[in-house]
């Protein structure tokens, strides 16, 4: 597992769109996946049935790649962004 990640759990990110609405997403941690040392899924939120919207895989040194199609480059380093410096508030 990747050290000092601070996402370790299911969380929801706000995802300013480039094209279209904004709209929150589910992100997950992936713990059974080892294609990197943290994988997280990511889906659309909110709905009975969400639809999957590809995922961020990280190694050690916490670079990630985005696996997927249906975001933008930009949207993806929000994604990427919201992972690695997210804080659970107590």
């Amino acid at each position: 597992m990747i050290n000092n990640a601070f996402l370790v759990k299911d969380a929801r990110a706000w995802v300013k769109r480039q094209q279209g609405r904004d709209e929150v997403i589910s992100i997950r941690l992936d713990q059974e996946c080892e294609d990197a040392a943290a994988v997280f899924q990511l889906y659309t939120a909110y709905e009975a049935d969400p639809d999957y919207m590809g995922r961020i895989l990280f190694d050690a040194q916490k670079y990630w790649i985005y696996d997927g199609e249906m975001l933008t480059v930009a949207e993806q380093e929000q994604v990427a962004k919201f992972i690695i410096n997210y804080r659970e508030v107590l």
